[in-house]
């Protein structure tokens, strides 16, 4: 079984800040700007944000706006992880996400080279998004986390930031060309926690209780 704490020690730092990606730098300000001026974007709960090292961002997931939510922000660029479909969900998305330093991974099953791509990231302070639902939830609701979050949580032994995003739904809910109509949006982060393997146990049920663990802390914010 894995044994939850909360993550009140300082991660290991970095030898050095991680650069955000050309195009990902570019498009933050602007974005940040749009965001806050048509939608009041607030953020409450950075003071849990760790301020050096790596650490993984797992949160709720409606559409590609929790994506720019979480990029604007969180003071680190952050690499994410995304559903191959998500990732291949048009011809210039693979070119994108490459250049915004995404990483494509099944959350279901994560290969071994995908998962292999996350853990160096983490390695090498750098932060790593996640949304352990997987595709969008099209309902408006937070739908059960999928294993991949507690698998890479696990492996890692990095501290995990629940955040909890509000209004993206509303956003873009039968919107035409995946243009937000103006409606506050919010993201609230709160405590970080480590998760350690006990020596013994089914990896399979140590993976799902970290999961759900997760989701609850997840849950608790959009509460």
């Amino acid at each position: 079984m894995a044994r939850p704490t909360a993550a009140t020690a300082k991660p290991p730092a970095a030898s050095a800040p991680v650069a955000a990606p050309l195009v990902y730098a570019v498009l933050r300000a602007s974005a940040r700007a749009a965001l806050v001026r048509l939608c009041g974007l607030t953020v409450e709960g950075l003071e849990h944000v760790p301020a050096a090292g790596p650490f993984i961002v797992a949160a709720n997931h409606h559409n590609y706006l929790d994506g720019v939510v979480l990029g604007v922000t969180l003071p680190r660029p952050v690499a994410f992880l995304v559903m191959p479909r998500v990732y291949r969900a048009t011809p210039l998305h693979p070119l994108f996400h490459r250049h915004i330093g995404s990483i494509p991974i099944d959350l279901d099953r994560p290969g071994p080279g995908a998962l292999r791509r996350a853990l160096d990231a983490l390695a090498a302070g750098r932060v790593v998004g996640i949304f352990p639902e997987g595709p969008f939830s099209v309902q408006g609701r937070l739908e059960p986390g999928l294993p991949g979050v507690g698998l890479l949580a696990l492996r890692s032994g990095m501290p995990v930031v629940p955040a909890g995003i509000r209004g993206t739904y509303e956003a873009l809910v039968g919107r035409r060309f995946y243009v937000p109509r103006p409606h506050p949006l919010g993201v609230r982060f709160g405590p970080a926690r480590r998760f350690a393997p006990s020596a013994s146990g089914d990896r399979r049920i140590a993976r799902r209780q970290v999961t759900e663990r997760i989701m609850a802390d997840i849950a608790g914010l959009l509460a």
